[in-house]
């Protein structure tokens, strides 16, 4: 298991499989969100949040699909909003850690990569998809991508290139489409 700080908050994660301890992790827990862990096909990750060296009080634990190949779990927390973030396969989730509540849940088209704070925004990748979020987790924007593909973001400005088209769009308001 493997355990990391942000501010007071310390999560527990796995990315392949539940830990011994899930049954007292969930037993404790104030928010137990499981998604599809008796399913054959995939790989179990779990999540737990704790503050400090208490007992979790939220616990995450899902069969995701896509695994392995680039398609890892992932997670970011804003700690001065009390939101967590996590991605795993196609299921995006957010939650109030304040309130030990679930935000909502959203899909990655076709595979979550990764999370990424930039400033005053949370932008997601996955396979064919980059989104926005403000960091209290209202989604802003999502715009269709196409491997090869990348991203920086510059001065407020997201620089986007999907196979070689490069386009640049302002990260609070996502590209412009033209009609």
């Amino acid at each position: 298991m493997f355990s990391v700080s942000v501010g007071e908050y310390t999560l527990l994660s796995l990315s392949h499989g539940l830990p011994e301890l899930y049954q007292h992790y969930a037993e404790r827990a104030k928010l137990i969100d499981e998604f599809d862990i008796r399913e054959s096909e995939g790989e179990n990750c779990f999540l737990a949040v704790a503050r400090g060296s208490s007992w979790p009080f939220l616990v995450v634990a899902q069969r995701y699909l896509p695994s392995g190949s680039g398609f890892n779990p992932g997670a970011l927390v804003v700690s001065e909003t009390d939101v967590l973030f996590v991605g795993a396969g196609v299921r995006l989730l957010a939650y109030d850690l304040a309130d030990s509540t679930r935000i909502w849940e959203d899909v990655a088209d076709f595979g979550f990569w990764n999370w990424a704070r930039h400033d005053e925004h949370v932008l997601m990748s996955a396979e064919l998809e980059l989104a926005a979020w403000d960091l209290h987790g209202r989604k802003l924007w999502s715009t269709f991508v196409e491997p090869p593909w990348g991203y920086e973001v510059r001065e407020g400005q997201v620089e986007l290139d999907i196979m070689g088209n490069k386009s640049s769009f302002p990260i609070g308001l996502g590209p412009v489409t033209r009609g």
